[in-house]
C-alpha cells in the first residue's frame, strides 16, 4: 500500500471516528435533556399529588364535628362525673378548626373543658386520617359528699384536693367510695372548707372503720360541737371534732362487743368523756 493510500485511509477513519463521537455526544445531550424533562415532570407530579393529598377533606375535621355526640370525628372517654353533653357544650365555645388536623392546636379546646369544675386535666389526641379528636378527661376524685339531712341525697361533694363541686354534677355513681357528711352549714359553713378539712373527715371515717371493722354510713356534723359517726351497730357520739377525737375512737373495739350483747336498742356510744357510756334508746 502506497503512502498516499495509507494516509487517505487514516484520514477517512479519523473522520468516521469524529462523526461517531459527535453522534455519541449528541445522543448523550439528548439523553440528558430527556432526563431533565422527566425529573421536572416527576417533581411537578409529586408537588401536584402532594397538594391534592393535603387538600383532601379527610385531613380536616368536619364542620359539624361538635354538633352531637354521635360525630365520628369526636370521641370523649374517661369521664364518669361530667356528662359527655357538658363536655360537648364546652367544645362548642370554639369554632371547629378548619386547618389540617396535624396543624391544629388544641390549647383553646383544652382550656374550655378544664373550666368544668370536676375536670382536673384533659388530654386531646389528634388522629390524622381521617381527621378526628379523642378527648381524654381526667376528673377530680370525690372524697366526701354533703347532705343537709340524713334522709336527703347528697347535694354536693368535695374532691380529694379540696374542690367543692355543686349540685349539677350529682348524683355520683355508686362506684365512688365517699364519706357522707350531714351538715346544715351553720356554725361551720362547708362552703368555706379547704383540703385539710376534707382530709380530716376522710381520716375520721377511715379510723372508725379500722377500729370498728364496720363501714361508716355517715358523719353527722349538723352541730360541729356535737359530732356523731353512724356505723351499722350504733351511733358514736364524739363531741367536738378535734385532734383528740382520734384517741377517743380507739376505745371502740372494747365497747362494740358489749353493745352487741345487749338485748336493748342502743341510742349511741358516748365517747365524749374519759369514762365511756352506752346510751340506751328509751
Amino acid at each position: 500500500m502506497s503512502n498516499e493510500t495509507h494516509t487517505r485511509y487514516h484520514q477517512n477513519r479519523r473522520l468516521q471516528q469524529i462523526k461517531m463521537q459527535r453522534k455519541i455526544r449528541h445522543s448523550q445531550r439528548r439523553l440528558r435533556q430527556l432526563r431533565a424533562v422527566w425529573k421536572l415532570f416527576i417533581i411537578i407530579f409529586l408537588i401536584a399529588f402532594g397538594i391534592f393529598i393535603l387538600k383532601m377533606p379527610q385531613w380536616r375535621l368536619h364542620s359539624n364535628a361538635f354538633d352531637n355526640l354521635g360525630s365520628p370525628a369526636l370521641e370523649i372517654v374517661n369521664n364518669r362525673i361530667v356528662p359527655s353533653q357538658k363536655i360537648l357544650s364546652a367544645l362548642r365555645r370554639n369554632q371547629v378548626p378548619l386547618r389540617p388536623i396535624f396543624l391544629v392546636k388544641t390549647d383553646n379546646l383544652k382550656k374550655s373543658i378544664t373550666q368544668l369544675e370536676p375536670v382536673k386535666d384533659v388530654y386531646i389526641r389528634r388522629f390524622w386520617f381521617p381527621a378526628r379528636l379523642q378527648i381524654i378527661v381526667i376528673e377530680r376524685t370525690p372524697a366526701i359528699t354533703i347532705s343537709p339531712d340524713i334522709e336527703v341525697a347528697p347535694i354536693a361533694f368535695f374532691s380529694s384536693d379540696g374542690k367543692l363541686i355543686g349540685r349539677e354534677y350529682m348524683p355520683l355513681s355508686d362506684d365512688f367510695k365517699t364519706v357522707k357528711v350531714i351538715t346544715y352549714g351553720s356554725g361551720d359553713d362547708y362552703r368555706n372548707w379547704d383540703k385539710t378539712k376534707v382530709i380530716n373527715f376522710k381520716k375520721l371515717a377511715a379510723t372508725v372503720e379500722m377500729d370498728s371493722g364496720e363501714e361508716v354510713e355517715y358523719i353527722d356534723y349538723r352541730n360541729p360541737k356535737d359530732v356523731y359517726v353512724k356505723i351499722p351497730t350504733a351511733n358514736i357520739r364524739l363531741g367536738s371534732f378535734n385532734a383528740g377525737t382520734f384517741d377517743k375512737i380507739h376505745r371502740i373495739p372494747s365497747l362494740l362487743p358489749q353493745v352487741k350483747m345487749l338485748n336493748k336498742k342502743v341510742k349511741y356510744i358516748d365517747l365524749r368523756w374519759d369514762t365511756n357510756y352506752i346510751k340506751l334508746d328509751e
